[in-house]
């Protein structure tokens, strides 16, 4: 039994800004700084530090072969991370003054994850494991076929949101992780409860992860929903705020923990994130998460 992310590995170039920049302007940038990203990535990166034992599925340029050493150094298994020569996909993300992000990817050798190396990926797949996806990557569609084919738990985090989503076996999905504009598109509602309700009828096989920032978390599931406050914090950068989420929830699931407590244990995860800078170097550890307790 593993987890097994198949995610987008990022160089992230962060601007601290006043404010974001405007069409047709340009404006002075108060700090750089480069950083370790990507959705899957990050996510890999919180499940190791939450305490799981991740295998990430990837590719990167050969600029990019820092990522695979920084993710083999947290634990994660990189076996299934290949180079190429198309550079390492970036993002660049301007940070503002209330620590909001405003984010830009450029997907580069995250979108040519080769059919070889998928189906070598695929091929060891079991009832057991766990697959996690992201819209960051190529043939999300064929990796969610493969997991079903092999009774795979299949955990989608829909982002970037477009409408390549719609064309995804959805209904082989087992756990959603949505924000609200994700959970606004998919559901066609725009208020929390409607969107739930609308999630449960239209994909009744799948648990519904709803993040709604600093109002917290709430959680829908075989005709039960849980509401889980956010801690209160002064955010400095919420860049990978829903991606620390986003694999502590997964790795106290997969340890079977149950849904409350594996959520209060993801938000209290996120609110120690978003008081520092950059996207995985912010994911604390579990140690850190526990100290005092």
């Amino acid at each position: 039994m593993s987890i097994v992310n198949f995610g987008s590995i990022n160089i992230d170039l962060v601007y601290r800004v006043d404010r974001f920049v405007q069409p047709g302007e340009t404006i002075h940038a108060l700090d750089h700084q480069r950083f370790a990203g990507g959705k899957g990535f990050n996510q890999s990166i919180a499940l190791a530090r939450a305490g799981a034992s991740p295998h990430h599925v990837g590719r990167v340029g050969a600029d990019g072969r820092w990522l695979v050493d920084l993710l083999r150094d947290e634990g994660v298994g990189v076996e299934g991370i290949e180079s190429c020569e198309v550079p390492t996909g970036h993002a660049v993300i301007q940070v503002d003054a209330q620590g909001e992000n405003s984010i830009l990817v450029h997907g580069g050798a995250n979108r040519e994850i080769s059919n070889d190396q998928l189906a070598g990926a695929c091929s060891a797949l079991g009832g057991g494991d766990w697959v996690v996806l992201q819209n960051e990557t190529n043939a999300v569609a064929a990796v969610m076929k493969a997991a079903e084919g092999k009774g795979s738990t299949i955990v989608l985090n829909p982002s970037p949101m477009d409408d390549s989503v719609l064309q995804l076996p959805l209904h082989a999905v087992d756990i959603f992780l949505l924000n609200r504009a994700e959970a606004e598109a998919l559901s066609g509602e725009n208020e929390v409860e409607r969107m739930l309700d609308a999630l449960r009828e239209r994909y009744p096989r799948a648990a519904v992860v709803l993040t709604l920032g600093d109002r917290g978390v709430r959680f829908a599931f075989d005709g039960k929903k849980i509401e889980v406050p956010a801690e209160p914090v002064s955010a400095h950068d919420t860049t990978g705020a829903g991606d620390t989420f986003a694999g502590y929830f997964l790795a106290e699931r997969y340890a079977g923990v149950e849904p409350a407590p594996a959520l209060r244990m993801a938000c209290r995860a996120a609110a120690f994130c978003v008081t520092r800078p950059g996207a995985a170097a912010s994911i604390p550890r579990r140690a850190e998460l526990t100290r005092g307790q």
